[in-house]
């Protein structure tokens, strides 16, 4: 059976229960939890003494005793300390307990990949200048926060106390232009709030609870939970991604895209499962303004079942002419996935400027269908179409 170690701020009351909830669909898995004294969550050195290494590592070696197979810190202060600062905490745990670490700031920022997020509404309980320096954190790795919806609370076990309408309410309105809502605290009651807006709201709603468990049972080799899209379709996407960027790599390309139709994980070819592109270039993931099986290259692949090679557009099926305008495509590849004779997916190779495609690149894009496969294939994916 394995074991989760979670470590917490003292003053937290929630992280403990909604995690046991969150859990209920994987009884196999166990989370245990040790704690370490934090009261106040401000900007001042006092209180920013409250997260040093030495005192989580301290707090970890409890957690070792459990024999834990996986720790984590469960608190987001690396969102306004660094990343740098999460990576020391993680390889001080891992070398007191000898296991995987993650904390929830590495683990949001593995979610913001995984969705390709690129714009973020912000939820916190926190002051200003404390959000002020989450944003400026998220901006060092390309992601900007266009709302930052905030409760100017510095007691933090007065956060665990915020009624969960109000952490709806703050949700919605930092969801307008976003592609996905954050929150960026672990004692906030929004967890199962989070997974009821995502269908109205279109876009994932990332709490900081459900997020770092989401990475804990990634550690543990993955667990899909139906407990809203990170818990859900997280790990998917983001090997999905990892295949794209190999893809990209391998190709020489501009972008690379992988769209598919899994249901049992809420996914739909409309809008890309991962994608990866080089620097400078415009991301499509997020844009859902195509019938995508009704389109001419999607149409012929359908008939055809191999890949297409287009180092332009002037012969063969016509592509959108929002990717041509918008997007600037010039040559693209195709290849279908399929399985058990249904075409459930397809990859796409782009380029900004026309190039001949060599027999090398058709085949690393033919060879990324398989990866495709074999993935959804080893996690046990339902291929079902709508």
């Amino acid at each position: 059976m394995p074991r989760i170690g979670m470590l917490t701020p003292s003053s937290n009351t929630v992280l403990e229960p909604v995690t046991y909830r969150l859990l209920s669909g994987a009884e196999e898995v166990t989370a245990h939890f040790s704690r370490l004294p934090v009261t106040a969550i401000s900007l001042a050195d006092e209180q920013r003494g409250q997260f040093s290494v030495a005192r989580t590592s301290a707090a970890a070696e409890l957690l070792r005793d459990a024999a834990v197979d996986v720790v984590v810190w469960n608190g987001t202060a690396g969102s306004w300390l660094g990343f740098d600062y999460d990576r020391q905490v993680c390889d001080a745990l891992s070398q007191v307990c000898g296991v995987p670490a993650t904390t929830s700031t590495l683990a949001l920022r593995e979610a913001f990949r995984a969705f390709g997020v690129r714009r973020l509404g912000l939820v916190t309980p926190y002051t200003g200048d404390v959000t002020a320096r989450i944003a400026e954190t998220y901006a060092a790795e390309g992601v900007e926060v266009v709302a930052d919806e905030r409760l100017e609370i510095t007691d933090n076990f007065s956060f665990g106390e915020v009624p969960e309408q109000r952490l709806v309410e703050m949700i919605r309105a930092a969801a307008p232009g976003a592609q996905a809502v954050a929150l960026v605290c672990t004692n906030l009651r929004g967890a199962l709030a989070a997974a009821e807006l995502e269908p109205d709201l279109g876009i994932p709603v990332l709490d900081s609870v459900s997020v770092t468990l989401w990475q804990a049972l990634d550690l543990l080799g993955g667990r899909p939970l139906d407990r809203g899209s990170v818990l859900l379709s997280g790990s998917t996407r983001a090997a999905l991604r990892e295949i794209c960027a190999l893809l990209r790599a391998a190709t020489g390309s501009d972008r690379t895209t992988v769209r598919l139709d899994l249901p049992s994980q809420r996914l739909g070819v409309d809008l890309a499962a991962a994608e990866d592109t080089g620097p400078g270039v415009a991301a499509i993931q997020h844009d859902a303004g195509l019938d995508q099986r009704a389109l001419n290259t999607v149409r012929w692949l359908e008939e055809h079942r191999k890949t297409l090679v287009q180092p332009h557009f002037r012969t063969g099926p016509r592509p959108p002419q929002a990717l041509v305008d918008t997007y600037g495509v010039r040559a693209q590849m195709l290849t279908p996935v399929e399985v058990d004779g249904t075409m459930v997916g397809w990859l796409s190779v782009h380029s900004l400027t026309e190039r001949d495609w060599s027999p090398t690149d058709t085949q690393a894009v033919e060879a990324a269908s398989t990866q495709v496969k074999a993935l959804l294939a080893q996690n046990g994916v339902n291929f079902a179409r709508n």
